[in-house]
């Protein structure tokens, strides 16, 4: 019973019930996002990649840790790898071309 009482009194503080229903939120989009396939991706052929695969294997063990979002191809496999690659690609470009001026507090 003393559960249920902290919980009801968690749940009555408005800050905390907002943290708890964003982060509740959060995992929600991630949870969709997993089922999302990258575009070009024949989950056809994917499937028929994955059977052949073992089951003591590296990407198995990525697969586990992503919950299963890397056998599906999915958009949130990716991780951080794509902002990574933008932003060094842009400070590339900012070095060789005026297309992509730096920011004034970085100019020297």
């Amino acid at each position: 019973m003393k559960l249920f009482t902290v919980l009801k009194n968690i749940w009555s503080i408005k800050e905390l019930r907002q943290r708890i229903l964003f982060t509740l939120g959060l995992l929600l989009v991630y949870r969709v996002g997993t089922f999302v396939v990258l575009p070009g991706v024949v989950p056809a052929a994917l499937d028929k990649a994955t059977q052949n695969r073992g089951s003591n294997d590296l990407l198995g063990l990525i697969n586990v840790f992503t919950g299963g979002a890397f056998d599906n191809a999915a958009i949130f496999a990716l991780g951080v790898m794509p902002y990574i690659t933008a932003s060094i690609i842009v400070q590339v470009a900012r070095l060789r071309s005026a297309l992509f001026p730096a920011p004034a507090n970085q100019r020297r």
